[in-house]
């Protein structure tokens, strides 16, 4: 009985360090660098142990440890500089991938958020989801050539503008890419091989992920994300934690009804919201031929005067906005994708339309911003997502990564 408690004893003691280990990284990876004496008051550690985790960290390549300079951080002790811990973000990274319907995007991006590298080219016209992932794998083995040697790839997150089911990596359906039932996850895994965990994520939904996390959400609890390119999008968080829905389909808010009388959608239904305000309805509006699309934000720069087209999709957009407001009322609306552009040029006729439908007390609590990551929600998102396992499992999953990148490149 001794023997089967001191066994016992030293697996609850690992669990606890595994964790402690998983938790300490978290800390270090989303703030960018943090002191130990931050750290010991952060998890309610002594400094010993706080000491010994960060050494172990240290030792697996995941931070690196330095004296801060005089007033930068908290003092510990007698007059000593708390040590400042940082992530090393050359040697562990993981790759991001934005599938949009015009362009398909690629970045590598270290431990603690820093985006070290990025490429894009377009996306190919055949919707076939092969030539696709083809010219992705490509993409991303060229990426990977620039990685320092001994760099630890620890995942690979992909943005997807579709109903995404991460834990099956089925990509359930993405109509602007023409997509029904594709087993994405087991499709790239025939491309980079099991070693490096792939996960999957609603692009919207990964835009509200790096926006909470890291932008102009951080200190809010609920907010929606707003994805607009060809469809348009919602990532919803509540009490502070994405609402997926019963089976992780929650969000498409481009698809609620908004105009019997309007255009067929791509999903097949008449009149959805993404019609009135995507971008190829953002393009109408300001002229912008189809074949010219990719250069929308040209057409949508601050001018004499904001076209009456331009200023209708406005109030199209604000009342939708205020059917939002009503059902989730949450405390802020980000509005990313084309609608960053939009937005500035037609602002009143936005919230004017906002204030006519959405209820008054819950128009009154939501505040109707843009990005403060710009463009890059949703693949910074997509990172966050990657690094999932390594923020769960540090020693698993580093040890798991050694020789990674050398199997993918053959």
């Amino acid at each position: 009985m001794a023997d089967r408690g001191r066994r016992g004893t030293g697996t609850n003691q690992e669990a606890v360090r595994r964790h402690n280990l998983a938790t300490l990284l978290g800390h270090v990876h989303r703030s960018g660098g943090v002191s130990r004496a931050q750290l010991t008051e952060r998890m309610g550690l002594n400094r010993s142990t706080i000491a010994d985790l960060v050494r172990e960290l240290e030792d697996l390549s995941a931070v690196r440890q330095s004296t801060p300079e005089a007033g930068a951080n908290p003092r510990a002790g007698a007059g000593r500089p708390s040590i400042d811990v940082n992530p090393d973000p050359e040697v562990v990274f993981v790759i991001a991938a934005e599938l949009g319907v015009d362009t398909m995007d690629v970045a590598r991006v270290g431990l603690g958020g820093l985006p070290l590298d990025r490429m894009s080219t377009a996306t190919p016209k055949d919707p076939d989801p092969e030539l696709l992932l083809d010219t992705l794998a490509e993409l991303v083995r060229t990426m990977l050539k620039t990685a320092d040697e001994g760099s630890r790839l620890v995942g690979i997150g992909i943005a997807v503008p579709g109903v995404v089911t991460d834990q099956s990596g089925l990509v359930r359906f993405a109509p602007n890419l023409g997509w029904t039932d594709v087993p994405l996850s087991s499709m790239l895994a025939a491309r980079f091989g099991r070693r490096v965990p792939v996960h999957l994520g609603n692009d919207a939904e990964l835009g509200a992920l790096s926006e909470h996390t890291r932008g102009a959400g951080r200190h809010k609890s609920d907010l929606i994300y707003i994805s607009c390119d060809v469809g348009v999008g919602g990532g919803v968080i509540v009490g502070g934690v994405p609402m997926m829905g019963a089976s992780g389909y929650a969000g498409e808010i481009g698809h609620q009804p908004f105009n019997p009388r309007g255009h067929t959608c791509r999903c097949g239904n008449i009149g959805c919201w993404e019609v009135e305000i995507g971008s190829h309805a953002v393009a109408a509006a300001v002229g912008c031929p189809p074949e010219e699309i990719h250069r929308l934000v040209d057409y949508l720069q601050p001018g004499p005067g904001v076209p009456q087209e331009l200023r209708r999709l406005g109030r199209s957009l604000g009342l939708g906005l205020g059917g939002l407001v009503n059902v989730f009322n949450p405390e802020m609306v980000i509005l990313g994708g084309v609608l960053r552009w939009v937005f500035p040029l037609v602002r009143d006729d936005v919230l004017e339309a906002l204030d006519e439908w959405a209820l008054k007390a819950p128009a009154e609590q939501a505040q109707i911003v843009l990005p403060w990551l710009g463009g890059d929600s949703v693949i910074i998102g997509a990172a966050e997502l990657a690094f999932t396992d390594v923020l769960e499992d540090p020693v698993d999953t580093l040890q798991r990564a050694k020789g990674a990148i050398s199997a993918i490149l053959g």
